[in-house]
């Protein structure tokens, strides 16, 4: 079973009139719409939903997979390449402004992960961009730690789920080491946070090679928990510049709050504390849109 994959441009259609100042004149967006606008993504997404109907309903008629996630599409199906390469012709002719271009092979990269079809058997691991660069948060940054520890859980429990075989899994963790090492991360973070990723989900043993695959299926097979949902009647949220020095701050407000507001009505309020990034030089220098 061949597996294709399917890279869409997606050339949008003149929806939203756009005007913006540049050298002093202002100029008028008469196609597309701007980049970065969450507008302009859920309109495109509302657009292709009626543009890929019928696509999907073929591909799915024939026994296939069909998945799109903005402008890259993936599609796996029993299709002769000739064929496939005819029907995608036709596709083209669906719109004038989306033109599709197909990269068809046993090896395709969607999103961060490749997938490799050998005889019928799919194996997939993590794939990085030519233009990747192993850049992570820095553990010197004035950020909360547990935003520094999240890196290298997040990354890891990735790697597990994406890597299809325990060899893979191996070169992975390693690549990923490294770069967590560059970015000055102690290793006994990395190896803490590796750790815990095996403790959720209950694995009280190293990895190997002989339990590397029932280990990930019990991992993938987990559920995911579904997010609390907030009642902003009953919260009220405190955002304060965090630095150094202010580590201890979380701890020390709700050990206040509780003294001063336990027997008080406000007490049924949760408090939620959010931080911001310090201002410093290092932030003025990368920012580059114009306040003005």
């Amino acid at each position: 079973m061949p597996s294709d994959e399917i890279l869409m441009q997606d050339r949008n259609a003149s929806w939203l009139p756009i005007s913006h100042p540049y050298n002093g004149q202002f100029y008028h967006q008469v196609r597309g719409g701007a980049m970065g606008s969450p507008l302009t993504l859920t309109i495109s997404n509302c657009y292709m939903y009626f543009f890929e109907r019928q696509i999907v309903n073929q591909i799915r008629n024939s026994g296939g997979l069909y998945f799109r996630y903005i402008d890259d599409i993936f599609i796996t199906i029993n299709w002769p390449v000739r064929h496939l390469l005819k029907e995608v012709d036709r596709w083209n002719k669906f719109d004038e402004n989306i033109n599709l271009s197909a990269n068809i092979g046993s090896i395709v990269n969607f999103l961060d992960l490749s997938i490799e079809n050998q005889d019928g058997q799919l194996y997939t691991t993590v794939f990085q961009k030519p233009s990747y660069e192993p850049y992570y948060l820095p553990f010197n940054s004035i950020h909360p730690l547990h935003m520094k520890k999240n890196i290298p859980f997040a990354m890891l429990l990735r790697a597990v789920r994406y890597c299809s075989t325990f060899e893979t899994y191996l070169n992975e963790r390693e690549k990923l080491r490294m770069a967590l090492l560059l970015n000055k991360y102690p290793n006994k973070n990395i190896d803490e946070q590796f750790n815990n990723v095996l403790s959720k989900f209950g694995i009280n043993e190293h990895l190997t090679l002989t339990n590397y695959n029932r280990s990930r299926q019990r991992i993938i097979d987990s559920p995911s928990k579904d997010k609390l949902l907030m009642n902003y009647e009953k919260s009220i949220f405190f955002h304060f510049t965090y630095c150094s020095s202010m580590k201890t701050f979380p701890i020390k407000f709700h050990i206040l709050w509780q003294k001063y507001f336990d027997k008080s009505p406000i007490n049924e309020i949760i408090p939620i504390l959010g931080t911001r990034n310090i201002d410093n030089l290092q932030r003025r220098l990368i920012h580059t849109k114009s306040k003005n």
